[in-house]
């Protein structure tokens, strides 16, 4: 009898051995490198994201694509710089689906491997085919493009509408109050920031004064829905209950989630357990929300049994902003925290905040924790994950970098084009190189400098991480080499090689 136990106990460990591992993304919105623990944070704490991290390979060269929330997006779930789609932009409410429904993503391909696929929080990928009924089923939507369950916003926090959708249906919608939705005129009767600002509670800096929803001022205009609008200050949880609920449903059989939190992407609206906890104002205390938030969807996976056969990916979509579209304390209550850390710029920047930003990869039952230089960016999930799971798909940007995110080696990838407004710019070994660009220096309205100069520029970041010294004249055979290197992957006409004079 004995020896049954031990084999049958034995059997069992085998099998979850061989069990395909759960795949989870958390993404947060606006997160910059320096808003965590971990990554030198000490005026905010962030203890379940640094739990998370340091269980896990902590990367200090992690990078999104793009250094905005579309893009990026765009690049995480195609494996495809976003700078060879030239609508990967960030995108209004109301327009198409940006990702085709032919192309390959990374649930696409996990679906073929027998994954379960959902999608919990924010797209902003745009959704259907253009002049969109938002009464109907909205198709094309997630759920074309490899999810089998889809909860989402449609584009952001401050975009109309502001519904949540389910598998292509908004969610508690009265069919005799339809939505109506435009972004280029607003509705007869409808008050605006601009019309009733006695309707406003928090009030707007730029580019926030039409419909206004909850007190709000939002980006685009609505009409209708009213017993379908979700209530801001209750998001967090509403989100976090679903990615609980579905990772509890299908916990007998492999899942893929994408946990798109909105955190701390404008309008910054904690729950009321949070406001004021941080002293920060709202941006503060909206990443304390956030880490609660990971901290209790992390214990759903301990209780379940599911946290050590279960690869998340911790990371954010661009970096950080204070003042992007609404008063609300975030650069008057700032103090010493520096959301970017030691990095440049910020969320629209080519200098490196824009796209450098926290990343980790953990799995309790594989991974050793640790911390990695390597240099490695969100695209390379695709063909990671595809060989993880003993797929062949793979796309030409899309590098299979899976030994270098389980901790088995820190040789990463050797050169990166990195993307800001449509602007590219070019990381290489411990060198960045941005070419000239027309355009401002500084963003006026959210203060942060994009990186637009005349001269070319190129920097030493393992010497100078904050990009102070910039040493395209002083080298300027580095500049050649890696301008010829960024033109043989961008092409020629992104470029002002030609105009480059060695002197």
């Amino acid at each position: 009898m004995l020896f049954l136990i031990v084999g049958k106990v034995n059997a069992q460990n085998e099998k979850s051995k061989n069990k395909l591992p759960n795949i989870v993304f958390i993404y947060a919105d606006d997160l910059g490198y320096g808003d965590l623990g971990v990554y030198g944070a000490t005026e905010i704490k962030t203890p379940n994201m640094d739990k998370l991290a340091n269980s896990g390979i902590r990367f200090t060269n992690g990078y999104a694509t793009s250094a905005t929330c579309t893009p990026s997006r765009y690049g995480l779930l195609t494996g495809v710089y976003p700078w060879r789609e030239k609508d990967a932009k960030i995108l209004p409410g109301t327009a198409p689906l940006l990702i085709k429904t032919n192309q390959m993503t990374i649930p696409k391909m996990l679906k073929e491997k027998g994954y379960q696929t959902g999608i919990v929080g924010k797209w902003h990928l745009g959704l259907g085919e253009g002049n969109l009924d938002w009464n109907k089923e909205i198709s094309p939507s997630p759920n074309q493009v490899g999810f089998d369950y889809s909860h989402i916003m449609a584009a952001t926090q401050d975009r109309v509408p502001t519904v949540y959708i389910e598998n292509g249906f908004v969610v508690g919608l009265d069919p005799k109050d339809p939505i109506e939705v435009n972004y280029d005129k607003n509705f007869e009767g409808i008050p605006t920031a601009i019309t009733n600002p006695e309707l406003v509670k928090m009030k707007w800096h730029h580019g926030h004064n039409n419909s206004v929803v909850n007190g709000i001022p939002r980006i685009g205009f609505m009409k209708g829905g009213k017993s379908a609008i979700w209530s801001d200050v209750d998001m967090s949880d509403h989100f976090l209950t679903k990615a609980q609920d579905y990772v509890i449903k299908h916990k007998n059989e492999p899942f893929f989630l994408y946990y798109a939190i909105q955190q701390p992407h404008v309008p910054r609206t904690p729950n009321p357990r949070f406001e004021g906890k941080s002293g920060m104002g709202p941006r503060g205390d909206v990443i304390l929300e956030a880490d609660w938030t990971i901290g209790e969807f992390i214990k759903t996976l301990e209780k379940e049994g599911l946290l050590e056969n279960t690869l998340i990916v911790l990371s954010s979509d661009n970096g950080p902003v204070l003042n992007d579209g609404y008063y609300d304390d975030a650069v008057t209550k700032l103090g010493k925290h520096k959301p970017a850390g030691p990095l440049r710029g910020g969320k629209y920047s080519l200098f490196d905040a824009g796209t450098r930003v926290p990343f980790v990869v953990s799995w309790p039952g594989k991974i050793k924790p640790a911390v990695s230089d390597a240099l490695v960016c969100q695209i390379d999930l695709l063909s990671s994950l595809a060989s993880l799971v003993g797929s062949n798909v793979t796309t030409p940007d899309s590098e299979n970098l899976m030994p270098v995110f389980t901790g088995k080696t820190s040789i990463g990838r050797k050169e990166l084009v990195l993307e800001a407004s449509s602007k590219t710019a070019f990381r290489q070994g411990d060198w960045a190189m941005i070419p000239p660009y027309k355009g401002v220096p500084v963003y006026g309205d959210v203060n942060i400098e994009v990186g637009n100069n005349k001269e070319y520029q190129l920097y030493n970041l393992k010497e100078d991480i904050g990009q102070k010294q910039n040493l395209a004249k002083s080298n300027p055979e580095k500049l050649k080499e890696m301008m010829a290197c960024f033109e043989k992957i961008r092409g020629k006409s992104s470029t002002n090689i030609q105009e480059l004079k060695l002197e």
